[in-house]
């Protein structure tokens, strides 16, 4: 049975060339996107910045509804020199275009680099692994695993997959055995347990609130549970990992590590949880929490 540690972990992202965290505080952030900085909401920066005059490229401005909504505004001088297309950015090998899009991301999430680190060590020795990326968005985190063997994509948005399709091209990666597949998480899930398929490593990104390509609805808290359990279907003795991450909800990581203690409970290994965390750079540089995870490793 696998066993749960309770004292929570921190995964820390420390920025990379293409990434900085250069300020937060007031309920925002100042991160710096290769060439470009751009300001964006974040509710959990609530102590004050340490740099009093921000310039950025752009801030995304939130809507009155907690639950989304918002704009960019761009600075005046900048309007017209931010490519239409996009720039490209690396995490080591992996290549990709960063763009504002109207859910105030830049097309991937930063913060998770430290989580591909840690898949990559799961897997370390092998070359032909059976991996999937739930909610994979624009495919960093497949591509990131495509290292190892072969890789099932899987997202709701059509948009999501043609861009993750673009970064591997960009990669040099396009030949990798990775399958592209836009299809709702839960019921692809379900069909692979009725398959009788397994993984060696699984990585699920849920969204709070989400539609499939049929109009299915996804609502994390009602949910989650179910597709949890599906997953766990498909890992044995041998598989490596689960990664779970959740944004926005209030909650509790020691509630989304009992809920992989429970789905687990036929497997060996170690369960832990914590916070996903972006320091930021230069002197006094403080931790900025962004996101709860549980994760699943064996050994």
């Amino acid at each position: 049975m696998a066993t749960l540690v309770q004292q929570p972990l921190v995964m820390e992202c420390t920025g990379w060339d293409s990434y900085r965290l250069i300020d937060s505080g007031a309920g925002r952030k100042w991160e710096g996107f290769g060439p470009y900085s751009f300001i964006r909401p974040e509710p959990q920066a609530l102590w004050q910045p340490r740099i009093d005059n921000w310039q950025a490229a752009g801030e995304f401005i939130p809507g009155s509804n907690e639950d989304g909504g918002g704009r960019w505004q761009f600075s005046g001088q900048m309007q017209n020199r931010l490519p239409d297309d996009g720039w490209e950015l690396a995490w080591n090998e992996v290549r990709f275009t960063a763009r504002p899009t109207p859910f105030r991301h830049l097309q991937f999430f930063p913060d998770m680099a430290p989580v591909w680190d840690w898949m990559r060590a799961r897997l370390a020795g092998m070359d032909a692994a059976e991996t999937m990326n739930l909610f994979g968005y624009t495919g960093l985190g497949t591509l990131a695993l495509s290292q190892h063997g072969r890789v099932t994509h899987v997202d709701a948005s059509k948009k999501s997959v043609a861009q993750a399709r673009e970064n591997a091209a960009l990669s040099g990666m396009a030949e990798r055995p990775i399958r592209w597949l836009t299809d709702d998480a839960a019921k692809f899930t379900a069909r692979e347990v009725r398959r009788e398929r397994r993984y060696d490593g699984i990585i699920l990104d849920p969204p709070k609130f989400g539609r499939g390509p049929e109009g299915e609805v996804w609502r994390l808290e009602e949910h989650l549970p179910g597709l949890v359990t599906d997953c766990a279907r498909l890992l044995d003795a041998d598989s490596r990992f689960l990664f779970l991450t959740v944004y926005a909800v209030r909650m509790s990581s020691l509630a989304i590590a009992g809920l992989l203690e429970e789905a687990l409970s036929h497997l060996p290994g170690r369960i832990e949880h914590g916070d996903l965390a972006v320091r930021e750079e230069g002197e006094g540089a403080r931790l900025l929490p962004t996101a709860i995870f549980a994760r699943w490793s064996n050994p």
